[in-house]
């Protein structure tokens, strides 16, 4: 359980002390401000990389209380290629199958999964509190040699001078200035890096509150989303429950806009709710409660010469869809592997304004769903409401109709369909397959699994040996993997002599009926050294 101790009214998860200031300063290629999830992730793949990192975190502790709890199947994917993914899963509760119903009815309107395509390594998603998840990555990032992590560091200012960043940090020991040839600001969704650099969101705060009451008890219940429209114990709102590791549920129910929010905290209030939805007879303790309102926004641009932003600090969504963490995850991923090539000299800003596109993509269509999910949650008109319904009566007996519930599209990778990186089909190729642009998919095979083997490499997924060698990338032959039931040749319709050119985050850059060297080294190129 959560340590009772708090410090400045928050309440402390893992109290791991200041760093004291005999560990400052230091030589370091990038400087990262945030040491939430999205930060600790990028410092661990930069830091794999064998790239110099300091991860500086305002606060000296990890916090406990409500936060990110949902982390999807591309998420696990990418914590599994750093090695942290096993231990999450083992932490969380994995699921694939979400339920939704309506009014008092006791059966789902419809039961959607997670994971259609099977035989997969990573559940649909699993739930795991963003304290302990971030304890999981602190112990792999405390592993990496090349990083360094200080507690209690707050940056209070910031200059960009001479193609690199120097800044400010205060610390209980006394103030200190560092200097990185990059910055990235993982910093939250308060920024004080975006505020400093006087620099804003654009987008939609949401007129609705929603309480959460993460409740401890005993009850066997299967671990899947359960999302009520218009229950009984919560009429004319929505309602949602999850499964949460160490007998912990988090319950999550619509407000509305006027509310006392001090009075809807207070357990007398919550009590009604939670029997409501659980029953009379149930026996509870209270965890944590809260009351949220969120907003859709973003920044205009993620890239700002030498300082990068991801995660919250860059873009906000609702919760509902679970695209916040997930999306700030995948901004990281996206950015590791560019940012280390530029470090390295292979290539130039261009490769970070690939970044910028791809990650303002990526936020778009988190904010679109996010934003459609919440306007079908909470109708605004009474044609809105009758729209609504019509759906969700349509959709008990009509499969059609079940697309248009938007009970929170949960997070999915983002496809990037006009890439910069990308190489299109050539017009006389017929695919099935994956198209450029899009994440790849694993497949099992004896002993191990597709998306091991790429790693975090440019990688040439090639069908036989006739596909040409290209002289310093990576070839995998498919028909001399051991693959299960031809998994790997029908999901990524691998016809002989084809191939898949994919990136280090795993996404295809480019594919081939007929690759010569000349085409495999022209995507090669565009991939990872645009505008060389």
């Amino acid at each position: 359980m959560p340590n009772a101790l708090s410090r400045d009214g928050i309440p402390i998860w893992r109290d791991v002390g200041a760093t004291p200031m005999d560990d400052a300063p230091g030589d370091f290629d990038v400087v990262i401000v945030g040491g939430g999830p999205v930060g600790l992730t990028l410092a661990l793949d930069l830091g794999k990389k064998g790239r110099r990192v300091l991860l500086l975190n305002k606060r000296d502790f990890v916090a406990a209380g409500s936060k990110a709890i949902c982390f999807s199947k591309r998420t696990l994917d990418i914590w599994n290629r750093l090695g942290v993914a096993q231990a999450m899963i083992a932490t969380g509760v994995a699921w694939n199958v979400g339920k939704v119903f309506w009014g008092d009815s006791s059966e789902p309107v419809f039961t959607f999964d997670m994971l259609p395509l099977k035989h997969q390594e990573m559940p649909g998603f699993i739930n795991l509190p963003q304290y302990r998840c971030e304890d999981i990555l602190i112990d792999a990032v405390s592993k990496v040699p090349t990083v360094m992590m200080r507690w209690g560091h707050e940056v209070a200012g910031l200059r960009q001078v001479d193609g690199g960043v120097t800044l400010d940090v205060v610390a209980s020991g006394g103030n200190y200035c560092v200097d990185a040839p990059w910055v990235v600001a993982c910093d939250g969704h308060n920024s004080p890096v975006r505020t400093m650099m006087g620099l804003d969101f654009d987008g939609r705060v949401f007129e609705d509150n929603f309480l959460i009451a993460d409740v401890r008890l005993k009850q066997e219940r299967p671990a899947e989303r359960w999302f009520w429209f218009d229950p009984p114990f919560n009429p004319g709102r929505s309602a949602l429950l999850h499964k949460q590791p160490d007998d912990v549920w988090r319950l999550d129910f619509q407000l509305g806009w006027n509310i006392d929010r001090e009075k809807c905290v207070r357990p007398e209030n919550v009590e009604p709710l939670v029997r409501g939805m659980l029953g009379n007879d149930i026996e509870f303790e209270q965890d944590w409660y809260s009351v949220y309102t969120f907003q859709c926004r973003r920044m205009a641009r993620f890239v700002h010469d030498r300082v990068i932003f991801a995660g919250d600090a860059a873009h906000l969504v609702s919760p509902f869809g679970a695209r916040g963490c997930n999306g700030g995850v995948a901004d990281t991923d996206n950015l590791a592997w560019k940012l280390d090539r530029v470090l390295a000299g292979q290539a130039g800003h261009e490769l970070l304004e690939a970044y910028n596109h791809e990650a303002v993509v990526t936020a778009d269509e988190n904010i679109l769903n996010s934003t459609r999910s919440t306007d079908f949650l909470t109708p605004k008109s009474t044609t809105s409401l009758a729209f609504r319904d019509a759906v969700l009566q349509l959709a008990k007996d009509h499969a059609w109709a079940r697309p248009f519930v938007n009970s929170g599209r949960l997070s999915t990778a983002v496809a990037y369909s006009d890439s910069p990186l990308s190489q299109a089909d050539q017009p006389e190729e017929s695919w099935q397959g994956i198209a450029p642009g899009h994440v790849v998919v694993d497949a099992p095979l004896d002993g191990d699994w597709l998306l091991h083997l790429l790693g975090g490499d440019f990688v040439l997924l090639a069908a036989d040996r006739s596909v040409p060698h290209v002289p310093g990338l990576r070839m995998i032959v498919v028909d001399e993997l051991e693959d299960r039931q031809d998994m790997i040749a029908s999901r990524y319709d691998l016809q002989p002599g084809s191939a898949y050119l994919v990136r280090p985050d795993q996404y295809v850059a480019a594919r081939w009926r007929h690759p010569t060297v000349e085409l495999i080294q022209a995507a090669y190129e565009r991939a990872a050294s645009p505008g060389a």
